[in-house]
């Protein structure tokens, strides 16, 4: 696509989705009877991330040839998950009690079983398709998604080399999962947005989640007040600053590890994301302690928030929608695997009378990993956000451990 691909220049790339932003944010405000029920079934989140990849698609931009996804990950989001966790209550998260933890792991196993079933069902329907040789042996390649929806990118790159991947399957499967994983994104936000009717049906217990919302509704009622510039210059102080203090400290640790725990490859710990995800959200936890907590006052989160559209907009100029039609055999089996994870979730969340909120996060937190989980937990509600960063973290630590086992259970199932 690099050779057909309309718009070349990032200036340009990050004007279009900045336009698409306004766009979509535009529509979503208006009084006008259209927009109110448009936006009444089709979330902001959605069109964020599927408009973008209209980009992609219609070869308007090569997503491969762009910064914009590097910058975005790599600045936006530890500034933005500082942002967004130096207001967080601690023990408010702790007091929503064991059903979200057990969610979570019910998601990770999901995953860990899915894999292997899918690969069972679909060797007895186009068993051609399920073979390969060397390191492109499809057993090898499914590795990576195992990699990327327990923990996310820096597990799924350490699957690629524990397996020794081919670059033809993992291009691949690369595809598969984020599109399917997308496509389950779009589900859970459609999820959140009738999470009241969904617990009223089930019964669920949701008076945990509300009096961490109130309480942080009061907090901002009582305390927020118009931000002036010094006010905008000290979260940009603190956001970018705190960046690039997790930025030195995952360079500094990197090295280390390498040396001094050559193992810890297997468990994500040479990974320069993995640690810049982890010292950003420990800055973020340490900030909440101190009075830069009070930068909430004047909408920290609220500039957390800018930058996770921008991110998630970002994410979505990743996908090309045509690669679907390309290997249809593979992206049945990750559908397969996908609703294996989220029947799961779903009888578990049935059966411990869990919220929509717990099983969507703690779905989240595995497939999509820090990137997107507090995203949905933020569909929820802006102040729920910390509790998806704090369970894509626990994802990042199991990610690599996981997904090796999973590996492992395949290349029995592949013979």
């Amino acid at each position: 696509m690099t050779e057909t691909a309309l718009i070349t220049n990032d200036a340009v790339v990050i004007g279009m989705l900045a336009l698409i932003l306004g766009g979509v944010f535009y529509t979503a405000g208006s009084p006008h009877p259209f927009w109110q029920k448009f936006y009444r079934f089709v979330p902001t989140l959605i069109l964020c991330y599927f408009l973008p990849s209209l980009l992609t698609t219609f070869g308007i931009v090569d997503a491969s040839s762009s910064n914009a996804y590097y910058v975005a990950s790599r600045f936006l989001l530890p500034a933005c998950l500082i942002l967004l966790t130096l207001s967080m209550d601690l023990r408010s998260v702790f007091n929503l009690g064991p059903k979200a933890l057990i969610l979570f792991f019910t998601g990770t196993i999901g995953i860990v079983v899915g894999g292997p079933i899918a690969m069972l069902i679909m060797s007895a329907v186009a068993p051609e398709a399920m073979g390969g040789q060397g390191p492109d042996e499809v057993w090898r390649g499914l590795t990576t998604i195992a990699g990327s929806w327990i923990g996310g990118g820096a597990n799924q790159a350490a699957m690629k080399e524990i397996f020794e991947v081919g670059g033809g399957i993992f291009s691949t499967m690369v595809t598969v999962d984020i599109i399917i994983a997308n496509i389950w994104l779009a589900v859970l936000l459609v999820m959140a947005a009738n999470a009241k009717k969904l617990d009223a049906k089930s019964g669920a217990d949701t008076s945990a989640i509300e009096v961490m919302i109130t309480k942080v509704q009061k907090f901002e009622t009582e305390n927020m007040r118009i931000p002036q510039l010094r006010d905008m210059i000290m979260i940009f102080a603190v956001g970018f600053g705190a960046c690039g203090v997790a930025h030195f400290l995952a360079d500094v640790t990197v090295p280390f590890m390498e040396s001094y725990a050559p193992w810890g490859k297997e468990f994500s710990l040479h990974s320069g994301f993995f640690w810049l995800v982890v010292f950003a959200t420990t800055i973020g936890i340490a900030l909440s302690f101190t009075r830069v907590r009070q930068l909430e006052h004047v909408g920290a989160s609220r500039i957390g928030s800018l930058f996770v559209y921008i991110l998630v907009t970002t994410i979505g100029l990743q996908m090309d929608i045509t690669k679907i039609v390309d290997t249809p055999v593979f992206f049945v089996l990750g559908i397969i695997w996908m609703l294996v994870h989220a029947g799961l979730m779903l009888l578990v969340a049935k059966i411990i009378r869990a919220p929509v909120f717990y099983m969507a996060v703690g779905s989240q937190a595995n497939v999509g990993g820090v990137a997107s989980a507090p995203i949905v937990a933020a569909a929820f509600h802006p102040s729920l956000a910390p509790v998806g960063v704090l369970l894509a973290v626990v994802g990042y630590g199991l990610g690599t451990y996981m997904a090796y086992l999973c590996g492992i259970i395949m290349k029995g199932v592949a013979g």
